[in-house]
């Protein structure tokens, strides 16, 4: 049976800055979807992760359908009414247009889908970021899905013995989208040439090789791009097939534990360590830090089991105390050197205006 996953994030409004979204804006979005669901959806989950909030379904209505993302559009407009009116921080912060045009991809929203077909039995994990870019999930995934040291099934499962196929997109071409296709394991130094620069190439999607299913989809799209100007760091969301063809649970949630650095914390314009959060985080230390949750289900004919959030667990409090201190160390050198991101890619203008200003006072000397 073909079933379509999909996941539709955003930030409309939080609680004393980028914390967390209310409980009335929550439950806003809650029943808007369940009064549209009925004659559209097969089943839905909706979570928060720092000051977004994300809504899983399920359908068989393919991915980019216009009806589902334009259910996703109006409960993300329901919501920011509620955060206007009771005065909630960045209220609709990432709904960048005025009005929908059948399709919330260019609109602000994060996206991730992919239409498969649904396996005997068919778990998968939703992973959701906040404080953080689509490049966060270069490391973890290259290493779940290419790296035998950290994903034992390349070499002990057969299913896996073919390797798989990575999508990689270039998110500084704007135009449209500029894809390239690579194959792990002879394509590997090519793949890590390009997700080492996680600002410029970001994993789009991976599929098995010995059966051309697809196994990752990833929002990849970045808001600056779309506004022109900084709004909030991306925050992006992926859906990952485990089990059998795919990478076990336990394969894709090791890399997570490095806690690697990724760009975003305080105003999108740093670097910090990636935490992995129990389900429904909320954002502190320098807005930070960044931040990653994920939920597991199993699934049948699109129903959807419970959540089991697979980082609430005791081996996950070690390595948050570990983040911790990495986030705190880096934090100590302030503003300079790689404590900060660069130039090329600071989110706020203050300091491409001030180097402006500053140029004008150069002199050149003998």
């Amino acid at each position: 049976m073909k079933i379509t996953i999909s996941v539709l994030k955003a930030d409309v409004g939080s609680i004393g800055g980028h914390i967390k979204p209310s409980q009335a804006l929550l439950n806003e979005i809650k029943n808007f979807v369940a009064s549209q669901a009925k004659n559209l959806l097969i089943d839905y989950y909706i979570s928060s992760t720092g000051d977004d909030i994300a809504i899983l379904c399920t359908h068989t209505r393919g991915t980019g359908d216009a009806k589902i993302h334009q259910l996703a559009w109006e409960a993300f407009q329901a919501g920011t009414e509620v955060a206007r009116k009771t005065g909630l921080y960045g209220a609709g912060q990432d709904l960048l247009k005025d009005a929908f045009s059948g399709n919330v991809k260019g609109l602000g929203p994060a996206v991730a889908e992919m239409e498969i077909e649904e396996r005997e039995n068919e778990p998968f994990i939703f992973f959701a970021a906040d404080k953080t870019d689509p490049g966060a999930y270069n490391l973890p995934f290259y290493l779940a899905f290419a790296d035998p040291m950290y994903c034992s099934g390349l070499i002990l499962s057969p299913k896996m013995s073919q390797g798989f196929k990575f999508r990689i997109i270039d998110v500084g071409y704007t135009e449209k989208n500029k894809i390239i296709e690579l194959k792990a394991p002879e394509d590997l130094y090519d793949i890590a040439v390009l997700l080492r620069d996680t600002e410029r190439y970001v994993i789009e999607s991976i599929y098995s090789r010995s059966t051309g299913n697809q196994a990752v989809a990833i929002s990849t799209q970045r808001l600056h791009n779309i506004a022109g100007k900084y709004t909030g760091k991306d925050d992006p969301v992926a859906i990952v097939r485990v089990q059998g063809e795919f990478p076990a649970t336990g394969e894709v949630l090791a890399p997570f534990s490095i806690g690697h650095y990724v760009a975003g914390f305080m105003r999108g314009s740093h670097i910090g360590p990636l935490m992995p959060c129990k389900l429904n985080a909320t954002i502190s230390y320098f807005d930070g830090p960044p931040v990653v949750t994920a939920a597991a289900f199993s699934m049948k004919e699109g129903k959807l089991s419970e959540p089991a959030d697979v980082f609430d667990h005791p081996y996950w409090e070690a390595i948050r105390m570990q983040v911790a201190q990495k986030a705190t160390e880096i934090r100590r050198q302030g503003f300079c050197g790689p404590s900060m991101l660069p130039f090329s890619e600071l989110e706020y203008g203050g300091v491409v205006e001030k180097l402006n200003q500053l140029e004008k006072r150069f002199i050149l000397s003998d």
